[in-house]
């Protein structure tokens, strides 16, 4: 009785934390910060700028107001830019997830040099200088009439997404059984139903990923549209561009803000679909 007695007015062990298999150390956690403070830095400056009412670029902001957003929206050649950028960005990306996803299938089931030597070919826009795609677009699509025209964005946008697409629908890919192809055709299905009903389903993670990117991309670039750019058709960031080159103009701070929020919640929303589909399934 005494033992007992003695062991049960003994203070409980403290547990010891579970700091995982690896656990991270503080000075990466410090670089981490550092890092992500690095790249928001820019956003938190730009933000807070449009919303000051001067007739200049002012932070902190001194007289607080929404003009420059009233601008934004009551300006035809803003409202007609950020049109151009939507309708640009979403066919250049419908186009490169086609593409890209056709080529990561292909290639998936090819190997040796031929798959590698086309793989490291459609890879090469994303190691080559942004000058250099767009001097080469410029002079191909002079001599095809492009230059200045929806098509001509659509393509060389599309070009340089169709990488991120690929990346994204390979790695999907290699996870994916290639024995529930061949029970699809013994079934009788055709190649594009296997691919609708069976494919598709399985990768489609990474191609939603691959066009998320390839958007993203088309909708932010400004280096090859400043060659394709003509007086009736130009993109934002190109207005952009020009609202800090030719001109002095701060609604330039309230259409960066429209486009760091458009872009978070291009690649946000996935995400937090994702996770909240996961929660129902690990409930259960």
């Amino acid at each position: 009785m005494t033992a007992v007695a003695s062991r049960a007015a003994r203070p409980p062990a403290r547990r010891r934390r579970d700091r995982g298999v690896d656990p991270i150390p503080a000075w990466q956690w410090v670089v981490g910060v550092l890092v992500a403070v690095y790249l928001v830095l820019p956003a938190l400056i730009v933000i807070p700028m449009s919303f000051d009412g001067g007739l200049t670029f002012q932070f902190p902001p001194t007289k607080p107001s929404f003009i420059q957003y009233v601008r934004f929206f009551t300006d035809p050649v803003w409202l007609g830019s950020l049109g151009n950028s939507f309708l640009v960005a979403a066919l250049a990306s419908l186009l490169a997830t086609t593409v890209g996803t056709a080529a990561a299938i292909g290639l998936h089931q090819l190997t040796g040099r031929l798959a590698r030597f086309v793989r490291t070919l459609l890879m090469i826009s994303i190691v080559t200088p942004a000058i250099v795609i767009a001097v080469a677009v410029y002079i191909s699509f002079l001599q095809w009439h492009l230059v200045g025209t929806l098509l001509g964005y659509v393509v060389a946008h599309a070009a340089i997404g169709v990488p991120f697409v690929l990346v994204s629908v390979t790695s999907a890919l290699g996870g994916f059984d290639p024995r529930l192809l061949r029970a699809s055709a013994s079934l009788g299905a055709s190649p594009w139903r296997t691919f609708l009903r069976v494919t598709a389903p399985l990768i489609a993670r990474g191609i939603v990923t691959g066009a998320i990117f390839a958007f993203v991309t088309s909708f932010d670039e400004v280096v090859i549209a400043l060659f394709l750019r003509s007086p009736l058709f130009q993109t934002m960031p190109v207005q952009m561009y020009n609202s800090v080159t030719a001109e002095i103009d701060p609604t330039i701070s309230a259409s960066a803000t429209l486009v760091v929020v458009s872009v978070t919640l291009v690649i946000l929303i996935p995400q937090l679909a994702r996770l909240r589909r996961r929660r129902p399934e690990e409930a259960r």
